[in-house]
């Protein structure tokens, strides 16, 4: 059973008891692959444009929406070995991996697959189906490994949970250091879940000013789960962090799409305005008719900002181009918009 499966399926059980903490949503969520901005660049135009047609849709629906997942709605098709080392990202991903650690290059390719071109799935263990196991979630859109699952890469018989916590943030350390480069300019922080059947922390590495973590890291028994967040500043172009949140929690993963000043301007509200009225439970549709726009209104402008964002990124040679049309474009991303507009706020149970 893949970890995506495991997470849901805890997730599904727990969801109606568990006061679950934002630092767990984002790490459930973002194990779906779900949430991928680029890293700051010099480019402040660029910085969401990850966030996207492809690569918001994955993860919008999971922790963050009680709607059904988007990743149920899309087809996984497996991959063999042969078809991983000769496709594009595939290939690419084996690559970066080969350069952080050489020794995986003996490793066999035991998992993979993909979800229609969005991401690109490999697992990889030492020849024998036991000991060290890797596995890696790219975006297939830009390339970027979003996920990094690194199991059993210590001994039984000291895991990584045995070990101290200065000595498990250097093991984190090094991971992060060769898989996404020096990580010396990210403030860090970390903190003990409370699990009653194994140790487990959450590190969370973040630029200095933002309230969202660019990398945020589960260890637990044998492994290290880091999920590449992507957080920027919370005054980054005057946009809003958390518009949803779940348990009075907040959720991170609908700025994408409703930090768009054309719908702003079509709603005749700015960010915050907009945000105060979601927290009282309403959707953006909701909020919309209050405003005398229609639905179908609210989903073009979306559609199309982030089409055109696809576009431009295509154009400067940063993505991929993925040889569909606008109105493809338009279309395959409507029922994500939908997704994001139609959500309500989940708010904590009166007891």
């Amino acid at each position: 059973m893949t970890i995506e499966r495991n997470i849901r399926e805890h997730l599904r059980k727990e969801a109606e008891t568990l006061d679950c903490p934002p630092a767990i949503s984002n790490r459930i969520a973002r194990s779906y692959s779900q949430y991928v901005q680029q890293k700051r660049s010099g480019k402040p135009m660029k910085k969401r444009l990850i966030a996207g047609i492809v690569a918001t849709a994955i993860l919008i629906p999971t922790a963050a929406f009680a709607a059904p997942t988007l990743i149920e709605m899309l087809t996984r098709t497996p991959m063999t070995a042969e078809q991983v080392k000769t496709d594009e990202v595939g290939k690419a991903t084996l690559e970066k991996l080969y350069r952080a650690f050489p020794e995986t290059k003996s490793f066999e390719i035991i998992e993979a697959s993909n979800v229609q071109g969005v991401q690109t799935s490999i697992i990889l263990q030492e020849k024998g189906g036991i000991g060290k196991k890797i596995t890696l979630h790219t975006n297939s859109t830009t390339g970027e490994i979003e996920h990094v699952i690194q199991e059993n890469w210590e001994p039984k018989e000291k895991p990584l949970t045995a070990l101290t916590d200065r000595e498990i943030k250097a093991k984190v350390d090094d991971l992060l250091d060769k898989m996404y480069g020096n990580i010396e300019a990210y403030e860090f922080a970390s903190e003990q879940l409370e699990n009653p059947d194994q140790k487990t922390l959450m590190l969370n590495y973040t630029h200095k000013g933002s309230k969202t973590p660019f990398y945020q890291v589960m260890v637990q028994s044998n492994s290290i789960s880091v999920s590449l967040i992507g957080g920027e500043t919370a005054s980054s172009n005057g946009k809003v962090e958390g518009f949803f949140t779940t348990n009075g929690k907040p959720d991170y993963f609908a700025d994408a799409f409703l930090n768009d000043d054309k719908l702003f301007s079509l709603l005749n509200m700015n960010p915050t305005e907009l945000k105060q009225e979601l927290a009282k439970g309403k959707s953006v549709v909701e909020i919309a008719a209050t405003k005398h726009v229609s639905k179908q209104q609210v989903v073009d402008v979306i559609a199309e900002t982030q089409v055109d964002l696809q576009i431009q990124a295509e154009a400067d040679g940063e993505v991929p181009n993925n040889n569909l049309s606008k109105e493809q474009m338009l279309k395959a991303i409507e029922p994500k918009v939908l997704q994001v507009i139609e959500y309500k706020t989940v708010t904590p149970s009166k007891k």
